[in-house]
């Protein structure tokens, strides 16, 4: 087993007092420098691939040939070529011969580790774990569309900073399963399901860590300011009693007829007046701590069953004086409209592509140039569909427009080519 004391005691001994030939003397120093030149050599292949590989800097070779003789076990690296006592030894063409071997070993082994380096797919980053996707296994073929689903494990665990979780809310969250589209990568699949928690159940915020299984790990705040929280800007929750389409729910837009004018607002809370009995569901501004023998409440009613019951819809100030004065105001739901960008999304998926949006890395085969000279569809078979700049946006770029790192692109492909293109330029 090789030490570096040993190696230099190698280095300096002569095997016997006789002055050796000096082709005899060359050869033995090629033995010595390989023999004693592994360890060195390893390294600087290590040091150039590291440094390369996580900072992009190339370590000048001759500090890793200087630091690598001293590995060998010659003290003071290239400046034993000058030491007196090495140049003038009974064997100094052996240990001469063996310092410039493990100095030229450790350059080469250093240049072939900073390539390696340079070339090697950065996927071992905490970035790079987020943005893989689930196990093949997790898709299912559900009404005629891939997806996944999410499942929470272990017992969903309090935000530090809050207050702790109800039991009864922390049950409901656990029992819960999360479907999502199946190509979307577990980074996205993340931040959704922490919208869909916060939406779903009024949490106060919501952390969520999935596994490539779909084994969710979820830690949470409870609900705070239930109702002001749902109010926007400029917005002000007025109640009225009327007469309540069946399956009204929260966000619903919805037109009041009064005597004095139509208003329009957001549904904010509705409840028929046939669960006048039951106990609303309303989220507290303080969480309490939880009662065992008091059976748990929903956390919200999704929709109402209809008929006479109570309404809370967020409206203008200057609307707010005629829903008050009211007797019974009447409710009639307003259509969204039809959302033509998800039936495009639609047309997209059942003719084999998709749509990405994605961010220009820096350094990137994309950055600095324009779309033309990228050769995009060429290259990568991915149509740009738009390019969002810091000085807007770009609809149906030309080939002339220019990407920066930074610059955000739409792209449309079939999901191998848009993976390939997000991994060369993302």
């Amino acid at each position: 087993m090789y030490c570096p004391r040993a190696g230099s005691d190698l280095l300096t001994d002569t095997q016997d007092g006789d002055m050796a030939s000096l082709p005899i003397e060359v050869l033995m120093g090629i033995y010595l420098g390989l023999l004693v030149g592994v360890i060195p050599a390893l390294a600087s292949w290590a040091l150039g691939f590291s440094f390369k590989y996580f900072t992009g800097v190339t370590l000048p070779g001759f500090a890793v040939a200087v630091l690598a003789i001293a590995l060998a076990g010659v003290s003071g690296g290239l400046m034993a070529l000058a030491d007196r006592s090495i140049t003038q030894a009974p064997n100094a063409e052996r240990v001469i011969t063996a310092i410039i071997l493990v100095g030229m070993v450790s350059m080469y082994a250093h240049s072939k580790g900073d390539q390696l380096g340079a070339n090697f797919p950065k996927r071992l980053s905490l970035k790079g774990l987020r943005e893989k996707k689930l196990s093949a296994d997790m898709v299912e073929f559900v009404g005629g569309r891939d997806e996944v689903r999410i499942r929470v494990i272990g017992d969903v665990a309090d935000m530090e900073g809050y207050p702790p979780l109800l039991e009864p809310l922390r049950a409901e969250i656990r029992s819960e399963e999360w479907r999502f589209p199946a190509d979307l990568r577990i980074g996205e699949l993340e931040r959704r399901m922490e919208e869909r928690l916060k939406s779903e159940f009024d949490l106060g915020d919501a952390s969520v860590s999935i596994d490539e299984q779909g084994r969710a790990t979820v830690v949470a705040a409870p609900p705070f300011s239930g109702l002001s929280k749902r109010v926007g800007n400029n917005r002000h929750a007025v109640s009225a009693d009327a007469l309540l389409p069946t399956g009204l729910a929260r966000n619903d837009e919805v037109t009041v007829l009064t005597e004095d004018a139509q208003v329009r607002g957001t549904v904010v809370s509705a409840r028929s007046a046939s669960s006048a009995d039951e106990k609303p569901a309303e989220t507290p501004a303080e969480p309490e701590v939880a009662d065992a023998e008091t059976p748990p409440t929903p956390v919200q009613a999704p929709t109402t069953d209809g008929g006479e019951g109570r309404l809370t819809v967020a409206v203008t100030r200057t609307d707010v004086q005629p829903l008050l004065r009211s007797a019974q105001p009447k409710v009639v739901v307003e259509p969204r409209g039809t959302h033509r960008e998800y039936e495009l999304v639609s047309l997209l998926r059942r003719a084999g592509s998709r749509f990405r949006r994605l961010t220009v890395r820096a350094a990137g085969p994309l950055d600095g140039t324009t779309l033309r000279d990228a050769h995009v569809r060429e290259a990568y078979d991915v149509a740009i569909v738009a390019v969002r700049t810091p000085d807007g946006w770009q609809v149906a770029p030309r080939g002339d427009a220019a990407v920066a790192a930074g610059d955000e692109l739409y792209a449309i492909g079939s999901r191998d080519a848009l993976d390939a293109f997000v991994e060369a330029v993302a």
